[in-house]
């Protein structure tokens, strides 16, 4: 059969329909390509500048980075190292930084102290130490082979000597082992590993092993005996001990 003019036509319209209605999909797909091609960049942007915000600084003994100010708005105010020594050698054992909520460490300071000593005295770090103002000290791991029961046996004795200084009762010395206790020895410590131990109001210790909370003790005695590491007379670190004396007298 002959086909007539106006089928032809028909034939001619409903192909250009479905080249119109292609063309518009073909469109569609490269828009939707380019946006997210688009969102792409942008998330990476972001990230970036995320990462930018984020400064590091490192320790330099044993380059063990540190962020300057962490997540609830703490201020790094010095870093050091933990050695042990083992049968003949000094072994470094962590990498440490020494946060504090600077704000409250300034209003504590200016309420203790008319005017900025010339250099940080005992006095100074004894009042931070006795307060219940923010401080955490983050450990990131730098000795191969650590594992949690290493950990805990090792704070267990150093804080029980300082509770000792510091003439605690026996049953102090139960409640400083639940501040490691809870952490079991399944938990594997490898270089880079973060433990975490902050001082929360109320004289409160809350530890968290690689960003997971294993405990959260509270006692005035604890806090302060566990401070005394750092900040006491005899510290893991003299050098960051002084670093964070200096962090205290510029706040005044």
């Amino acid at each position: 059969m002959a086909t007539t003019e106006a089928e032809i036509k028909e034939e001619k319209v409903v192909a250009m329909t479905k080249e119109e209605e292609q063309l518009k999909v073909d469109v569609k797909e490269e828009v939707v390509t380019k946006e997210e091609k688009q969102n792409g960049k942008e998330e990476e942007v972001v990230k970036e500048e995320k990462e930018e915000e984020v400064k590091m600084e490192v320790e330099p003994s044993t380059g063990v980075k540190f962020p300057v100010k962490v997540s609830d708005g703490k201020q790094l105010d010095a870093m050091g190292v933990r050695k042990k020594r083992v049968t003949l050698l000094n072994v470094t054992v962590y990498g440490f930084g020494i946060y504090g909520d600077n704000d409250k460490l300034k209003e504590l300071l200016k309420s203790k102290f008319e005017t900025a000593p010339e250099k940080p005295t005992k006095e100074l770090y004894e009042t931070v130490i006795d307060s219940d103002v923010g401080l955490m000290v983050r450990l990131v791991i730098v000795f191969p082979g650590l594992t949690m029961n290493m950990v805990r046996k090792n704070f267990d004795e150093v804080i029980g000597g300082v509770l000792k200084k510091l003439n605690g009762a026996p049953e102090d010395f139960e409640v400083a082992k639940r501040l490691m206790g809870e952490a079991t020895d399944g938990i594997k410590l490898s270089s880079g590993s973060v433990i975490e131990i902050t001082r929360l109001p109320g004289y409160t210790l809350q530890t968290k092993v690689k960003d997971e909370v294993i405990s959260t003790v509270e006692s005035e005695l604890l806090c302060r005996a566990y401070f005394h590491l750092y900040l006491g007379e005899d510290p893991f670190d003299k050098n960051a001990k002084e670093k964070f004396g200096e962090s205290l007298l510029s706040l005044f």
